[in-house]
């Protein structure tokens, strides 16, 4: 969205051109956790990741900021968790399983089908 050139101010008849980059200033990847609770107030925990594309910098958030935001979380709430997941990649890998496996007193995990043609009410007609 940032333009290729940019007007500024020179003499008069004399028009300058300033170059600017086209490229962008990286990404933000952003993962959260929605919690509700029957008489409390609904509350959100969250992780962001900045990339900037230094060497050596991740791209994106992985399984083990994820892990971290899950532990985060039950050590505020102070009590169990029910997850209901996609098939995103990262929730499937298996050190997340492990993990899943090891905390299963606190951590409860629902896997969403890939894809259930029987709850698609479009294919239904």
């Amino acid at each position: 969205m940032t333009p290729r050139r940019a007007r500024s101010w020179g003499r008069k008849g004399c028009t300058p051109v300033v170059r600017v980059r086209g490229r962008g200033s990286g990404r933000v990847s952003m993962a959260g956790l929605t919690c509700y609770k029957r008489g409390k107030r609904s509350r959100m925990f969250y992780s962001v990741r900045e990339y900037r594309g230094r060497e050596g910098e991740p791209k994106g958030i992985g399984w083990r900021d994820l892990r971290d935001l899950l532990v985060r979380t039950h050590m505020q709430l102070g009590g169990p968790i029910v997850l209901v997941w996609d098939n995103l990649r990262m929730h499937l890998v298996e050190p997340m399983r492990e993990f899943i496996a090891d905390h299963a007193h606190w951590l409860s995990v629902f896997q969403l089908p890939s894809y259930p043609p029987d709850l698609n009410l479009q294919e239904g007609f």
